[in-house]
C-alpha cells in the first residue's frame, strides 16, 4: 500500500487531516445523520429514553451493535445475552483493524490507537482503504482522524435529533434512512479494487435474500460466511493463477 507518488492533497500531516475533515464532511457525515436520524427515531419507538439511545451512539458508534442493543434491552434480554450479541455484530471490525491499522507509520502505532480505534466505522474504514495508498504512511493516522472525527460527533447530536422528531418521521422513512448508510458503504467498497471483493458482494445479494426465505434468523450469518468464503477461495485461486502465469513468462 505504500504510494508512488504523493496525492498533492495529503503533503503534510496538517494537510492531510484538514482533507480527512473536507472529505467527512460531504456525503459520508449526511449519510450518517440520516442513519442515525433514523436510529433515534428507532429508540423512541422502543419506548427507550433519549440519553440511553444517545450514549449508544458516543460508546458504540456502530449503528447495527445500537440496533440490536435496543432491541434486545426493549424485549428484556438478560445482560450476558446482550453483551453476546452485541459482541457478535461487532466481530467486522477485528477485520477492519487489522487490514487499515498495520498501514500507518510504524511511529504511529502506539497506545495512542486504542483512542482512535474509537472513530472505526464502515464508511471510515472504506473510505481510508481507497485513499491510503495516494499518501505517505506518517500521514495516514491524519487523515483517519480527521475523517473520523466528524463522522463520530455529528452522529451524536443527529441521534438526539432523530428520538426528538421520531413523532413527525413516518416509521417506514425511519427504517429507510438507518439502511442508507450500509448502502453508501456498499457502493464505496467497490472502489476497493479486489476481484474478491466484488465476488463477496455480489453473493451476498445472491444469497441473503435466498437464505432469509429459508431461516431469517440466520440467513445474515450464514450468507456472509458463505459468500466471504467463496470470494477468498476465488481470490487464492486468482492469486496462484497470476503467480503461475508470471513463472511461466520467466521462463520462456
Amino acid at each position: 500500500m505504500s504510494p508512488i507518488n504523493t496525492d498533492s492533497r495529503f503533503l503534510t500531516k496538517d494537510i492531510a487531516f484538514r482533507q480527512g475533515v473536507n472529505d467527512a464532511l460531504k456525503a459520508p457525515v449526511l449519510i450518517l445523520i440520516a442513519g442515525m436520524i433514523g436510529f433515534g427515531a428507532a429508540g423512541k419507538n422502543y419506548d427507550i429514553d433519549i440519553f440511553f439511545t444517545t450514549l449508544t451512539t458516543f460508546f458504540i458508534f456502530a449503528l447495527p451493535g445500537q440496533l440490536v442493543l435496543l432491541e434486545m434491552v426493549a424485549s428484556g434480554a438478560s445482560l450476558i445475552s446482550i453483551a453476546l450479541a452485541v459482541t457478535l455484530t461487532s466481530t467486522r471490525f477485528i477485520t477492519m483493524t487489522v487490514t487499515l491499522f498495520p498501514q500507518f507509520d510504524k511511529a504511529d502505532q502506539n497506545k495512542k490507537l486504542y483512542v482512535w480505534v474509537h472513530l472505526l466505522a464502515m464508511t471510515v474504514w472504506s473510505v481510508s482503504m481507497r485513499e491510503f495508498k495516494s499518501m505517505a504512511p506518517g500521514h495516514r493516522i491524519s487523515y483517519f482522524v480527521g475523517f473520523g472525527l466528524p463522522c463520530w460527533l455529528l452522529s451524536i447530536p443527529a441521534t438526539a435529533i432523530g428520538y426528538t422528531l421520531a413523532g413527525y418521521v413516518p416509521g417506514p422513512l425511519s427504517v429507510g434512512m438507518v439502511f442508507i448508510n450500509p448502502l453508501f458503504f456498499l457502493l464505496t467498497f467497490t472502489d476497493v479494487k479486489l476481484t474478491s471483493n466484488r465476488v463477496a458482494i455480489i453473493l451476498g445479494c445472491i444469497l441473503g435474500p435466498f437464505l432469509y426465505v429459508m431461516d431469517p434468523d440466520s440467513s445474515l450469518l450464514v450468507s456472509g460466511i458463505l459468500g466471504g468464503s467463496i470470494a477468498y477461495g476465488v481470490n487464492r485461486w486468482l492469486v496462484r493463477k497470476n503467480h503461475r502465469n508470471t513463472n511461466d513468462r520467466v521462463k520462456l
